[in-house]
């Protein structure tokens, strides 16, 4: 059985990592840069978004086809068991948070744009949707901010007091044999 995740699984895991890194520093480093860049970041926050959308989908099909390789030494049950559910909550997370900044954007009415592309947008605005969408957007991207954090934490915790492989699976590099 092998030790790491496979190079498409790695691969997926850091790339959607840096675009998630891009989206959440288009927003929260905006407020620096003049106004009349504003466009420009935002369509750096929806492209960064839409990426991570689709790698994510692409990283759920790859874990269904490849299993997780086995952590040596085997955690506690219960340390599974969390896991688990950081992880299927990190997977919700990157899933829901894209699509509810598209229905956001949509729902404004106002042309925008992703990849250079425009993007489609709503008739008739609908303020109301508009709002209820960017609010769970919002909280759920804040609250990423704690499960990325649990996440990071945990991986080196194994690493560092536990000395297990969990952190080394997932790092690019020789595959081990």
């Amino acid at each position: 059985m092998r030790n790491k995740y496979t190079s498409l699984q790695i691969s997926l895991h850091w790339l959607v990592f840096f675009l998630v890194v891009g989206a959440y520093c288009a927003m929260e480093l905006r407020g620096f840069a003049p106004r009349s860049y504003r466009p420009l970041i935002n369509s750096i926050h929806f492209t960064c978004g839409i990426s991570v959308l689709v790698l994510m989908v692409a990283r759920l099909l790859v874990r269904i086809k490849f299993r997780a390789p086995a952590i040596v030494p085997k955690p506690h049950p219960a340390i599974i068991g969390i896991s688990h559910l950081i992880h299927t909550v990190i997977y919700l997370m990157f899933i829901a948070l894209p699509l509810l900044g598209f229905l956001t954007v949509y729902f404004r009415g106002v042309e925008w744009v992703a990849f250079g592309i425009h993007m489609p947008v709503a008739t008739v605005p609908d303020e109301d949707r508009e709002f209820d969408m960017k609010s769970w957007h919002e909280l759920i991207a804040n609250t990423g901010y704690f499960i990325i954090g649990i996440h990071a934490f945990g991986a080196l915790f194994h690493h560092y007091v536990w000395k297990d492989n969990t952190l080394l699976r997932m790092m690019p590099g020789k595959r081990d044999r």
